[in-house]
């Protein structure tokens, strides 16, 4: 059961109006977890709970995600996610912190600490490089890349947000998505990461076009650039049942100045959900040397 909830903000970045939680607890190392794509930052819940004694803990909602605005148009891209993290590490004044983030949530979390990397002590990254690429000169032509994004656009721009007609249809979508779930998980997740709609139904509460990246950003040797800037330790994490691959073995990992790569057995991509004990304890031998434990 968790203890009191964390309260709630706004901040603005590029006119959008952006949400995040705060766990309280100011006096304390400052840690900043970054949802994954299509979830929200309730999805922490269960992290921040255990490490809120030992860290001022704030979570955002990604822009389109959550209880952030979402944006005019469709073009959601890394670069811009990276600029809503920057914007609210000034604003709300914590940096130098450490930084953990999931998925896309890892992959905002690497590109700004390269951006930033004085002001980051420590960096976790869930599966946040996404699936193995192919080095220079194997990129996908620019023109059929550009192509297939508008195709991908103009088709979900005809698509429905799916409604259930329950919480309980809903919560029974997000048990399928991950079987790792408890029940209890599940459901936290499904009332956090859902709105009631007018008619009574259900929708999540991301913005569709977040289903597909902007072909804007950074190419293969500017992010691994960006990588080599990182003077933190760095903790790469993924789930053994999951698609990522351990980024030591296929090269992604090589940039990093001090990195270490630790995978989950029986956890797939939500590692951190699927087996929360073992994670925490990765977490926590990591983090020791930060609070002089």
């Amino acid at each position: 059961m968790l203890k009191a909830s964390p309260t709630s903000h706004i901040y603005f970045s590029q006119r959008l109006r952006l949400h995040y939680v705060d766990w309280g607890n100011d006096a304390a190392p400052p840690l900043l977890l970054i949802h994954g794509g299509r979830d929200h930052c309730r999805n922490w819940d269960w992290v921040a709970e255990s490490l809120r004694d030992d860290y001022h803990i704030i979570a955002p909602d990604l822009r389109g995600h959550g209880d952030s605005q979402w944006m005019v148009g469709g073009a959601y891209s890394i670069i811009d996610y990276v600029y809503d993290i920057a914007q609210l590490v000034r604003q709300t004044k914590l940096a130098p912190l450490t930084v953990m983030g999931h998925s896309l949530g890892g992959s905002v979390s690497l590109l700004y600490t390269g951006l930033y990397p004085d002001s980051v002590t420590r960096l976790i990254s869930i599966e946040g490089m996404g699936s193995y690429r192919a080095g220079p000169g194997q990129r996908e032509i620019v023109h059929g890349k550009l192509q297939h994004w508008v195709e991908n656009l103009r088709q979900l721009s005809g698509r429905i947000p799916r409604r259930y007609a329950t919480l309980e249809d809903a919560f029974h979508r997000m048990q399928t998505e991950n079987p790792h779930l408890s029940s209890d998980q599940a459901r936290h997740l499904t009332i956090h990461g859902s709105n009631q709609n007018e008619d009574g139904t259900y929708s999540w509460k991301f913005d569709n076009y977040v289903r597909i990246f902007a072909p804007l950003g950074l190419n293969f040797e500017e992010t691994q650039e960006l990588y080599g800037r990182i003077s933190c330790p760095t903790l790469l994490v993924y789930g053994e049942e999951s698609w990522a691959k351990n980024p030591l073995r296929d090269g992604r990992a090589s940039p990093f100045k001090d990195v270490e790569v630790k995978s989950i057995p029986d956890a797939g991509h939500w590692c951190h959900h699927d087996q929360l004990n073992i994670f925490l304890s990765l977490v926590r031998s990591f983090l020791e040397d930060e609070n002089g434990n």
